[in-house]
């Protein structure tokens, strides 16, 4: 994955959810306030999440028990499928967590040792959306350890519908940023 395109992911995805809050009709705001309880949603995040991590573990090098590939492929399948069974509360905000943790190893992947020693500093401009994953990752690991958070967030955020909107704005301008630092590179 190029730099430019590790920085126009985040940048679209921020205009995408800052969007979606400064519309925040109230099909927005009952579809996100449904969304951590959401069986459709548990099935498309934590489906995709399981499928992509269960990739992983399947294309592990020897170093990385990869002589053990296929018994750590079907154990974590078959927790993937009782986590339905047994734990189906706030599964599709687990799964978003998954996603989020997965893709951002590829997007941090993209910035790393991007720039060495002995070259101008180009004023930090790579570090723009590396704070933003960054960010994503703390977000996705609190969350996946307590993900009623999210339900209790999104109550806090829809009580006051100008909280939607000041979220929402800071979120498009920050990814409006990132996609026009993306074609500065």
């Amino acid at each position: 994955m190029t730099l430019t395109l590790a920085t126009l992911i985040p940048g679209f995805l921020l205009l995408a959810m800052g969007a979606l809050l400064l519309v925040s009709n109230s099909a927005i705001v009952t579809g996100l306030k449904r969304l951590p309880r959401s069986q459709s949603a548990a099935f498309l995040f934590f489906g995709a999440g399981a499928l992509w991590f269960l990739f992983r573990v399947w294309h592990l090098s020897p170093a990385d028990f990869g002589d053990y590939r296929k018994q750590l492929t079907i154990f974590f399948a078959i927790v993937a499928v009782a986590s339905f069974f047994y734990v189906p509360d706030f599964l599709a905000v687990r799964g978003l967590c998954v996603l989020v943790l997965l893709g951002a190893t590829n997007l941090l992947d993209a910035g790393y040792m991007n720039w060495t020693y002995g070259e101008v500093w180009d004023g930090g401009r790579i570090y723009l959306y590396k704070i933003a994953v960054i960010l994503a990752v703390a977000v996705a690991i609190y969350l996946g350890a307590a993900p009623y958070r999210l339900r209790d967030f999104f109550d806090w955020l829809f009580r006051v519908p100008q909280r939607a909107r000041v979220l929402g704005g800071a979120f498009a301008a920050y990814g409006l940023l990132l996609c026009v630092v993306a074609l500065t590179y």
